[in-house]
């Protein structure tokens, strides 16, 4: 928490708050963003998120916690390095973000497609299982980032227990899915920074095609090169 994205290296939380302010207030400047409570998604919009392509896309359902599902790129704001992001609820806090305050959407969700990267950028981070699969918190709490499929689902609250809760609420809104089981393991070998404890590390290591250990390979093999040359 698009996006903090994992695409091309870890994304500090700054920029992704940074981009959905920008996206969530572009979409609903109409509705007086900082100024007035966002309508609702229409229906037309969400078909048109629902029906996005490329990868299943992660939401928490029209609503979240009492915010309605204020905006959702789809295929028509994708943006490949960011993601596909929905955004719940809108800038009505304290003055706004017109009025001189601070303006934090209560939810954003950004799935991304995964490419590998150190964890390292994200800063003090919390290494943990989420729904089955390997997450890392940050941002104190506000964020978490899971690792499923070929996909990272980047999570940005206004708080840690707000973030967890989204977590646990999770489903593809484009294809079948449910809130209640785990996620699909990652393909992949998350870069995850920082203390690993003994049940993340045995999650790891049994991931499908054991991709961590050829990971690990890997890099010691471009490592030794790297030394030779």
């Amino acid at each position: 928490m698009t996006s903090m994205t994992a695409a091309t290296g870890a994304r500090p939380a700054a920029k992704a708050a940074t981009l959905a302010l920008a996206a969530i207030c572009t979409l609903l400047v109409l509705a007086g963003c900082g100024t007035a409570h966002p309508k609702p998604l229409p229906s037309g919009s969400l078909a048109e998120a629902r029906t996005f392509p490329y990868f299943p896309v992660y939401w928490v359902g029209r609503n979240f916690d009492g915010h309605p599902l204020a905006a959702a790129d789809g295929l028509r704001n994708y943006v490949p390095l960011i993601g596909d992001s929905v955004y719940y609820g809108d800038c009505v806090q304290g003055e706004g973000i017109f009025g001189g305050g601070n303006c934090e959407l209560p939810l954003q969700v950004t799935t991304v497609v995964y490419a590998l990267h150190s964890n390292a950028g994200l800063g003090v981070q919390r290494n943990t299982l989420v729904r089955g699969v390997p997450a890392a918190v940050y941002d104190e709490g506000r964020a978490i980032e899971l690792y499923t499929g070929r996909l990272a689902i980047d999570i940005f609250s206004d708080s840690f227990a707000h973030a967890l809760q989204a977590a646990d609420e999770l489903r593809p809104m484009n294809a079948p899915g449910s809130a209640t089981a785990d996620l699909p393991l990652p393909v992949y070998c998350p870069g995850l920074s920082g203390k690993v404890d003994a049940q993340v590390q045995q999650a790891m290591e049994r991931l499908p095609g054991h991709v961590c250990r050829y990971t690990r390979a890997e890099k010691a093999y471009i490592k030794a090169v790297d030394k030779r040359s």
